[in-house]
């Protein structure tokens, strides 16, 4: 998916339908010259909802279409007739999408499930006709209630990538060419930082017509947390990942310290994150031998599982996705 395609963040306007007005009416027939009152109820306004769809993976389609204004309830009419119903507005947005309001950032709903739906603002109430008015006192009332106002509201919504396994790691990790060789994901690759600027899904084949689902996250740098680099952005993909990857590079200066500055930036925005199951892979294994990987793994993370790997070469992929899976589906 193209940068320019991909939209993880839109501000739209909504406005749900008002409710319709009750009609004041009298019967008058050929015969009947004063008959009682007969005005119809208002119809209800349009409600807003939204909507999950395992089909969409962007918000683009709102990127243009940023006001959203539901139909209002028709009036009513003489002879007891109600007024039309006000269509219903349905906001399809791909699954782990959160809806906030823009004045208050409370969060208003969370869409995580494909057919999820949740109301975003209802529509107004019609209003009675002068009929439910009538009393042994009063038999001809020349009222009737208006129908009740619109809701409007500000709404952020903000797409975070639901995967099974998010890839985490500063810059040219080897996060883009892992995914596009254990998977038919083709994500840009090239020599330099930032070179995905978007997250990327691919779909990772496992033994016996298994399978999950990996994200590459675009890279991660110190003071992420603070919004460097792009950083907010990029930190909220990976809330709704079952289980992270970190990657490091077996050319860095320092491994552990590598990890341990990823750790720190995801402690930093959101603690709750450490939660998740962690696995290390140490990338571009090929450029080192046995002897320093011993070496190398005297100085890593006791607490995690971890393993040396290679993209370019194939070295340790088959591993890294039995130790994933085994991950995963250990309660």
């Amino acid at each position: 998916m193209s940068t320019a395609n991909f939209v993880d963040y839109v501000k739209i306007y909504c406005r749900s339908g008002k409710g319709g007005a009750g009609s004041v009416h009298f019967r008058r027939e050929k015969f009947i010259p004063k008959g009682g009152p007969d005005g119809g109820n208002g119809g209800r306004g349009g409600d807003i909802y939204l909507r999950g769809s395992a089909q969409l993976w962007t918000l683009i389609h709102l990127k243009y279409n940023r006001h959203v204004i539901a139909e209002s309830g028709g009036g009513g009419t003489g002879a007891l007739c109600t007024g039309s119903d006000g269509k219903d507005i349905i906001i399809e947005v791909p699954l782990g999408t959160v809806a906030k309001n823009a004045e208050t950032n409370e969060v208003i709903c969370e869409i995580t499930e494909k057919d999820e739906k949740v109301m975003l603002l209802k529509g107004g109430r019609g209003g009675l006709g002068n009929w439910n008015f009538r009393t042994a006192t009063l038999q001809t009332p020349r009222f009737a209630q208006p129908g009740d106002p619109e809701q409007e509201c500000q709404v952020v919504l903000e797409l975070k990538i639901l995967a099974d396994i998010g890839l985490v790691g500063f810059p040219n990790a080897g996060k883009s060419t892992l995914l596009s060789v254990v998977s038919a994901a083709k994500p840009k690759i090239a020599d330099y930082a930032f070179t995905t600027l978007v997250p990327n899904i691919g779909i990772v084949e496992y033994r016996d017509n298994k399978s999950f689902v990996m994200a590459d996250i675009p890279g991660i740098i110190e003071g992420a947390h603070e919004g460097k680099g792009l950083g907010l952005r990029f930190l909220r993909h990976i809330e709704r990942n079952s289980m992270l990857l970190f990657m490091v590079p077996a050319d860095s200066d320092d491994i552990h310290k590598q990890y341990d500055i990823l750790i720190n930036e995801l402690n930093m925005f959101n603690p709750e994150l450490l939660d998740k199951k962690r696995v290390l892979a140490i990338t571009k294994s090929d450029l080192i031998d046995d002897e320093l990987v011993k070496e190398f793994e005297k100085d890593l993370p006791k607490n995690i599982p971890y393993i040396f790997i290679s993209a370019q070469t194939g070295k340790g992929l088959v591993q890294l996705k039995d130790i994933l899976w085994k991950e995963l589906n250990n309660e």
